[in-house]
């Protein structure tokens, strides 16, 4: 696990690709170039935020279709796909594509529950169902033998047609690579039970208590315990500042500060506790991050690029990550360290 005399193994960027409602396309042409630069920079992994109805990704799995033919090596994932928004065996069959054009490089980042604002748009996405869908773990576990390539019909032919008793096309190997989205002690150990990879974000739910990195740091801790060899990565918001003007740095601090209120305790009936953004010089945010009690059990990380910044923003930030703060945690780009 990375200390000060321990590397981390994985880089990665996380990002909610805002855009403007009246002109949508330059916002989406500006995320994949940040991903094309990611891939050039080194990072390991680019992930995006899915959003509905907002001004951020509502289809990441087109995003990263598009991104899978501007790149070739990064990994692309999605940091989480609520699945209460979808049909796990529509999600499934869309995700195998892109898998496969992509050459094996599908993170699918997923969550159970039922969707954000529930009472205003049951009735837009579920019409006819709203009282009868079960958005508990039983949805992932649908996603999870679609997307493993089990049993979910019955084979045979109808005439000319021809029928598969699996989701088609099967990609393998993905669903080694589907990853779950934790907040809680209970969704971890839930992770690492069904063999799922774990993400780890800024945000927790259900919290006691005020110490963000101590309650990350246990559930992390549990889920290492009934899954050794699974993967975990951590989603903090972190922003260097070694490259950027004084202008960028002002307005880095003053959105931090603006959400450090909400850092204090946790936040509404869902318990959800946020941890702070970390702002500051890679050698700042290094040592920081090595007295983590979260990032100190992680060999990877995709690290949240902050909401509404300009493009120019998350191009210095990117480009910070990944010749300052990364060297900073021991980490190396990919095509370094496979020549080494």
């Amino acid at each position: 696990m990375p200390t000060a005399d321990t590397p981390l193994q994985k880089l990665g960027f996380l990002t909610i690709g805002t855009f403007d409602g009246d002109d949508p396309r330059p916002g989406m042409e500006a995320l994949l170039t940040q991903i094309q630069l990611g891939e050039e920079l080194g990072f390991d992994s680019a992930w995006l935020r899915h959003r509905h109805l907002q001004y951020g990704v509502s289809s990441p799995v087109a995003i990263m279709a598009a991104a899978s033919q501007r790149t070739s090596r990064i990994e692309l994932g999605t940091a989480v796909t609520p699945l209460g928004w979808e049909n796990p065996v529509r999600l499934a069959e869309d995700l195998a594509t892109v898998d496969l054009l992509s050459g094996g490089r599908i993170n699918p980042g997923v969550s159970a529950g039922p969707p954000m604002r529930w009472d205003d748009i049951k009735d837009l996405v579920y019409p006819d169902t709203a009282d009868v869908e079960d958005f508990s773990y039983t949805r992932v576990t649908r996603f999870l033998r679609a997307v493993g390539g089990e049993p979910v019909a019955t084979a045979g032919t109808q005439g000319i047609e021809v029928y598969s008793d699996r989701v088609q096309p099967h990609s393998p190997g993905l669903r080694e690579r589907v990853w779950l989205g934790a907040g809680s002690l209970r969704s971890a150990t839930w992770a690492a039970e069904h063999r799922l990879n774990l993400l780890t974000s800024s945000v927790l739910s259900g919290a006691e208590g005020t110490d963000f990195a101590a309650i990350q740091g246990e559930q992390i801790a549990a889920y290492r315990e009934a899954h050794p060899e699974g993967r975990v990565s951590q989603g903090l918001v972190v922003i260097p500042t070694d490259t950027a003007t004084r202008e960028q740095r002002e307005k880095y601090e003053a959105y931090a500060a603006a959400r450090l209120p909400r850092t204090r305790e946790p936040q509404g009936p869902g318990k959800l506790l946020f941890a702070p953004d970390v702002v500051g010089t890679s050698e700042q945010i290094a040592e920081q991050l090595h007295a983590h009690a979260g990032f100190r059990q992680v060999a990877e990380v995709a690290f949240a690029l902050p909401f509404s910044f300009e493009h120019e923003d998350y191009v210095q930030i990117l480009t910070d990550m990944a010749t300052r703060l990364g060297p900073a945690l021991g980490w190396r780009p990919r095509e370094f360290t496979q020549g080494a």
